[in-house]
């Protein structure tokens, strides 16, 4: 299964997230950068997590207007499964493929630590290596998490099950709306989510109880996930 992954100036997950998909498909992920306008044909589309353009304006805003993202749009738009990570979910819902939007987090620090998720919606196109309500952990790093989204849409996007990840056991650490921790859009082709699941797929890392979202949306089957 082929995958790629969106570079920009001033992200620096990418490097993490093309390990981890070269680890856990076999093959290592393409690369497009900002300028680029095409996207070749892959199975599913990353852009991962940093500070893309310094962060000025709004998180993701730069980014988001860039022509690579015209191609990821036109790349979901067209079934391709595509997912994006901290600053990536950012990136995509200033792009207008999600709902909502991220705030600075309630504390106005900078958060790095590891959380709990819980699997809110696990038939979905990223989360069938899991069961329902399965509980997962995950590290983040963010200063602009905090997940809202007005009340009309978040009745919807409740209602339609677009919820995948909520932060679980009392370690929300942005004060996200609903402990919000990772959304898709109507279709379930595009997924955003805070923590980094790529900083947790192996041994080395403590455990993989991130490898799932990546199993799950190249359709490498599920594996017993390590505790």
């Amino acid at each position: 299964m082929k995958s790629a992954v969106v570079l920009l100036p001033g992200l620096n997950r990418d490097r993490d997230m093309i390990a981890a998909l070269t680890k856990i498909s076999g093959q290592a992920p393409v690369t497009v950068w900002q300028t680029d306008t095409e996207i070749p044909d892959v199975d599913l589309i990353i852009v991962p997590g940093g500070f893309s353009f310094g962060d000025y304006l709004r998180c993701g805003a730069i980014a988001a207007r860039s022509p690579v993202m015209r191609a990821v749009a036109a790349r979901a738009e067209a079934g391709v499964a595509v997912l994006g990570v901290c600053n990536g979910f950012q990136i995509l819902c200033e792009a207008g493929l999600l709902p909502g939007a991220l705030m600075r987090n309630t504390s106005l620090k900078f958060v790095c630590r590891e959380v709990k998720l819980e699997v809110a919606n696990a038939a979905t196109r990223f989360t069938s290596a899991y069961s329902q309500g399965q509980i997962i952990r995950s590290p983040v790093a963010h200063h602009d998490g905090n997940y809202f989204a007005d009340a009309e849409t978040l009745e919807r996007i409740e209602g339609n099950g677009q919820v995948v990840f909520r932060y679980a056991e009392g370690t929300n650490p942005n004060g996200a709306i609903n402990d919000i921790a990772g959304i898709m859009n109507e279709r379930g082709n595009v997924l955003g989510l805070m923590p980094h699941p790529e900083n947790l797929i192996e041994p080395e890392h403590g455990g993989s109880d991130g490898r799932g979202i990546f199993e799950s949306a190249l359709g490498l089957g599920s594996r017993e996930l390590a505790a």
